[in-house]
């Protein structure tokens, strides 16, 4: 992984949290929202972050920040297919 990669990396787990603090507690976020804070120009380059998206909600989840959840409730990101949404941990 390149220093370019870990720092896209960081960008989205902030950009995850940053979100999900500008709203209410129980609120929730797509990856796609991450993935276009973090994304730097105006077309659908923002799709390409999406796997990096899900990644960093997985790191995040495993340290305890947030969980992945699909119909309101948490699932395994590692096995969860489908859209999903991310929300802070209670």
């Amino acid at each position: 992984m390149t220093g370019t990669d870990r720092q896209t990396d960081r960008r989205l787990e902030r950009a995850i949290l940053e979100l999900l603090d500008r709203r209410a507690p129980a609120a929730t976020i797509c990856p796609s929202d991450a993935a276009r804070a973090v994304y730097q120009g105006d077309d659908d380059g923002w799709r390409a972050l999406m796997e990096p998206a899900r990644r960093a909600a997985r790191r995040l989840v495993a340290a305890g920040e947030v969980e992945v959840v699909q119909g309101g409730r948490p699932v395994d990101p590692a096995r969860a297919r489908g859209p999903v949404r991310i929300r802070r941990t209670p």
